[in-house]
């Protein structure tokens, strides 16, 4: 990255790290550089406005510059800050599991609405602990997490002792390890076609997990085999809610029906997109 000689104050130090994401090809350049700044400086934007003719401290200078080199690379302000946002909470993350987004809000604002204090969950595919962390904080329950991956894990615990919140972690290949009963099993699984992923904007397709990406040549591996497996731990008149990729509503509506789920209901996003399948336990399902 050319430093030129004449960035030295911050507000010049602000456009050129603007300029330099946008002849890179960051959408949201104006909106990076800011958040990279405003993190690396700890000012507002009231305070910066007041100040912005004045040199940037050398070492500031340095790291904020640091940040937008490696943003030019396409890596996540997310995974850059080692934090990201989600209905309403902050978590730590890492290129070891999914960005939060917006679309799994859906999921866990649906999971609340079926949930009742001292209910048992399971978070599958817990990744960041996102939604676990969501719901725990929100309802007097006892939770459990599970994931493939042991670096995801230890990021879920992470978040889980920020909020000092307690939970059992299990790695397990989805249910294979599980124990036990639940009144409610959450997902998020991958679920992007296979050959799809190599479309994805690069900031996805180079840095995030491809194992919490890949949902296998339609899309639809993982979900085949949650709904068969989940009935083995589903409560009586327990629930089953998952992620569902904008075009997948109704194939999971379909399996869920065949398997036996009742109450079956694809909720949209805020855009009117399938984002979320519900379906509540077969009968003879659970203790």
């Amino acid at each position: 990255m050319t430093d030129p000689e004449n960035a030295r104050t911050l507000g010049d130090c602000r456009r050129f790290a603007g300029e330099y994401l946008s002849e890179h090809g960051i959408e949201e350049a104006k909106t990076d550089e800011w958040i990279l700044f405003s993190e690396i400086t700890g000012m507002k934007r009231s305070e910066y406005y007041l100040r912005q003719h004045e040199e940037m401290d050398p070492q500031m200078r340095e790291r904020f510059f640091e940040l937008i080199r490696r943003r030019a690379d396409h890596i996540p302000v997310q995974y850059l800050l080692g934090e990201a946002w989600c209905y309403g909470n902050t978590f730590t993350v890492n290129e070891h599991v999914l960005i939060p987004r917006q679309d799994t809000e859906i999921l866990i604002a649906e999971a609340a609405k079926r949930i009742r204090s001292g209910m048992q969950i399971l978070d599958l595919c817990t990744g960041s602990g996102c939604i676990l962390v969501s719901l725990l904080k929100q309802k007097a329950i006892t939770g459990t997490g599970s994931d493939i991956s042991e670096e995801a894990l230890k990021v879920a615990r992470e978040n889980l002792n920020r909020y000092h919140l307690e939970a059992e972690l299990i790695r397990s290949d989805l249910m294979r390890d599980v124990r036990g009963f639940f009144d409610v099993i959450v997902s998020n699984p991958p679920y992007i076609p296979s050959d799809v992923i190599g479309r994805l904007d690069p900031e996805v397709r180079d840095h995030e997990p491809h194992l919490a990406l890949d949902g296998g040549p339609d899309g639809l591996k993982f979900y085949r085999a949650i709904v068969r497996q989940a009935r083995r731990h589903l409560k009586k008149d327990g629930w089953l809610l998952m992620e569902i990729g904008y075009d997948e509503g109704g194939d999971v509506r379909e399996m869920l029906e065949e398997i036996g789920y009742r109450e079956v209901e694809i909720i949209k996003d805020y855009s009117g997109l399938d984002r979320v399948a519900a379906g509540r336990a077969p009968e003879g399902c659970g203790a």
